[in-house]
């Protein structure tokens, strides 16, 4: 298997760089269309566990949009083939001085481009 082919990779940090993009300004229809629609979907947030599609799909539209602001440091997309990759960073929020956030991602290359398949954020001390 050939892992972070320079195509692949740049296809894959384009598309983190629009989620992130995303993400901050709540754009919720870009955020729901990059995640993978499908029941096996799984989102596992600061204070929520979210089961498929539909789940992960209700919380965005719910979601508080302000204080969204956040600076990324450490990220690492790594890309295994062609239809698959990983993107792992640390943020911060000013909003939450002394803790570091972490975010891990799944993405698959699908029939409407790459698409998160699984992902987790968690809030931790920075100490």
């Amino acid at each position: 298997m050939d892992i972070d082919i320079p195509a692949v990779k740049a296809e894959v940090e384009t598309v983190f760089a629009e989620y992130e993009d995303a993400l901050v300004s709540n754009d919720v229809a870009t955020l729901d269309r990059l995640f993978f629609d499908a029941p096996t979907t799984i989102r596992f947030g600061g204070g929520e566990n979210l089961y498929g599609y539909g789940e992960i799909a209700a919380f965005r539209s719910a979601r508080n949009d302000g204080n969204l602001a956040r600076r990324l440091e450490r990220t690492v997309i790594t890309t295994y083939g062609t239809a698959y990759a990983t993107a792992s960073t640390l943020f911060y929020r000013d909003t939450a001085p002394g803790k570091v956030g972490r975010q891990m991602q799944t993405w698959i290359k699908t029939d409407a481009g790459w698409q998160v398949a699984a992902a987790h954020v968690s809030v931790i001390s920075e100490t």
